[in-house]
């Protein structure tokens, strides 16, 4: 008798535990997203989409792990990898009302520095940027934004 009761308490655990799995389908957190960084144009456009219409996919995958964001106003403001990805992921969707503009200023076998300029209605903000190859991928490792 108690071989029957441990028999059906497993048959329900993985009946549970299977229709759970199910019920997240196919495009559930567990299953990351890759974007194709294969080169430094694509790695651009992407960088493009998360900051200015909150494409959150791929965002861990775009920045360089020594990325710093450095941000020119009164005062000279850095910021690391970690608290940017934090800060894109929160901006999840929101998409800026600016016309965007992107200038390649120096690209080379293994990097590329470019010039990405949003223009608001009251302000323009300028991101240089510079993305580098890791591997098959390319990244971005440095923003510098300043605002006029």
């Amino acid at each position: 008798m108690k071989t029957l009761v441990k028999t059906f308490t497993v048959a329900a655990l993985l009946a549970v535990s299977t229709f759970a799995m199910a019920a997240e389908g196919p495009g559930s957190k567990s299953s990351p997203v890759s974007i194709n960084l294969s080169t430094a144009d694509f790695a651009l456009e992407h960088y493009v989409a998360v900051i200015t219409a909150g494409e959150s996919a791929g965002v861990e995958q775009l920045f360089a792990e020594d990325f710093n964001l450095k941000v020119q106003t009164g005062t000279l403001k850095s910021y690391s990898r970690y608290e940017v990805v934090k800060s894109l992921k929160k901006q999840k969707n929101i998409q800026l009302n600016c016309t965007v503009s992107t200038h390649v200023l120096e690209q080379a076998t293994d990097y590329m520095v470019a010039r990405v300029t949003m223009k608001f209605e009251n302000f323009t903000k300028t991101d240089l940027v510079t993305l580098v190859r890791e591997g098959k991928d390319w990244k971005v490792s440095k923003s510098i934004n300043s605002y006029k």
